[in-house]
């Protein structure tokens, strides 16, 4: 009997010592791709200039992403895969909604400068859900002996591009205005934030985390994009200027002798402001290479005589397809050592201030993750989920583990808002969300293998 339960406990040790191994690895793995960037970058060693990190940003974005998704999506894909992957674009809404309510938490604590307080709410509930998953996705499914079986990459990837599209609708409505300058913050320093944007305006001082995931950013700036248009609009005219405000007067028609224009008569006031709000909102940057690609892998994988003339090994384009996938095979590393190049130009200046950094910090990488164990055991006692497939419950997992999201630093930078101090924070963040990805992915493992 004791030699009996030796024998157990031993197994057990064995087998929770290459459940922790098992988690590790894959995280060792993506720390010595980023531990190179990091080198390379380095302003001591300038091994490669930041303009060909920004060259490898915009490879990535338009090219490697686009292909990884598209082939491995567009593969998995189907009509009854649609129905019962619902949950996992909801999930993304749930851990966002659950994001802010700990922003909110953090405001209420850690008391943010007033100028900060949209700010801190952003960057606590809108997480990476694309490229980092992936990356994690792709270093777990490395080998063959993977835990998660032969098809662990491609369904592991097609789920987190199928959340993907949720995602980008967010950043670019919801996240785009939240982010807009506070109105008295941006009334009191107007003149010196006028000068302090000439002075980032320059490409060699823009950080290299503006472009590591949306490449070309500056393009995208229009005429109020670093403004507080929804508060100037929304605001009583006795706290801002008419001349402040977009014309809302253009275009409208006057009824004869009447001073009062016909549209003001047909349409109420806060219709018409919100009709301004929807045009200054960049919606068509959805339509971006990574979504293109996304919607057309779900086109291409519903309708079968088209997904059997691209994918498989005998498809007429399958040379097409194979090619796609080659190049797919540089994202993770490309991604990878972008990141090191970001960590490499070390943390900005914030105004943030230490006790709200180390807030949102605990609320992102440490409170939210365990309320995302709670939300999928529930979602799966309740059979929401796709039974036996424990790859779709880690990727669920995953939309609650990762730190902030980095596109949130470009949207600063287009906004002309916090800039510095999303810098800093997106530092620390992936920083420190190497011990806090280690801790909770062998915790993932113990409760789904």
């Amino acid at each position: 009997m004791l030699l009996f339960l030796a024998d157990l406990q031993n197994k057990t040790m064995t087998s929770g010592g290459e459940d922790i191994l098992s988690a590790i690895v894959p995280l060792l793995k993506l720390l010595s791709l980023t531990l190179i960037g990091l080198v390379l970058a380095h302003r001591r060693t300038q091994i490669i200039p930041k303009d060909t990190f920004k060259l490898l940003s915009k490879l990535v974005f338009a090219l490697f992403l686009p292909c990884l998704i598209f082939t491995h999506l567009g593969k998995s894909i189907t009509l009854k895969n649609i129905a019962e992957w619902w949950f996992i674009p909801i999930n993304v809404l749930v851990s966002t909604a659950f994001g802010c309510i700990l922003g909110i938490l953090v405001v209420i604590i850690c008391r943010p400068p007033p100028q900060f307080t949209r700010f801190t709410i952003i960057m606590t509930a809108f997480g990476n859900t694309g490229n980092l998953p992936i990356a994690i996705i792709g270093s777990v499914c490395h080998g063959e002996e993977n835990l998660f079986g032969p098809d662990c990459k491609q369904n592991g990837v097609a789920y987190v591009s199928f959340a993907q599209w949720v995602s980008v609708i967010l950043v670019y409505t919801l996240v785009y205005h939240m982010m807009e300058p506070p109105l008295e913050y941006y009334e009191i320093v107007g003149e010196e934030g006028e000068k302090h944007e000439q002075q980032q305006s320059d490409e060699a001082s823009k950080p290299l985390l503006v472009e590591a995931e949306w490449p070309g950013i500056e393009d995208e700036e229009i005429e109020n994009s670093k403004t507080p248009l929804i508060a100037r609009i929304f605001k009583a005219s006795s706290i801002v200027s008419q001349t402040a405000l977009p014309d809302i007067q253009q275009g409208v028609e006057y009824s004869g002798n009447s001073p009062v224009p016909i549209r003001c008569l047909a349409t109420p006031r806060v219709i018409r402001k919100m009709r301004i709000v929807a045009e200054q909102t960049p919606i068509w940057n959805i339509l971006q290479p990574p979504t293109i690609a996304s919607l057309l892998a779900i086109i291409v994988g519903m309708v079968p005589g088209i997904k059997n003339f691209v994918f498989g090994y005998d498809a007429p384009l399958s040379f097409l397809s194979d090619s796609l996938e080659i190049l797919a095979g540089a994202m993770v590393p490309s991604v990878m050592l972008i990141l090191g190049g970001m960590l490499a130009e070390g943390p900005d200046d914030s105004k943030l201030g230490l006790r709200t950094t180390i807030g949102i910090i605990v609320a992102r990488l440490l409170v939210l993750p365990l309320l995302g164990i709670g939300v999928v055991t529930l979602a799966n006692k309740l059979h929401l989920l796709v039974d036996g497939d424990e790859m779709y419950k880690f990727v669920l997992l995953l939309q609650y583990t990762t730190p902030s999201a980095i596109l949130l630093g470009a949207i600063a930078s287009l906004r002309g808002y916090a800039v510095s101090e999303s810098s800093a924070l997106l530092f620390w963040q992936h920083l420190l969300a190497l011990f806090s990805l280690s801790f909770y992915i062998v915790s993932y493992f113990k409760l789904l293998l």
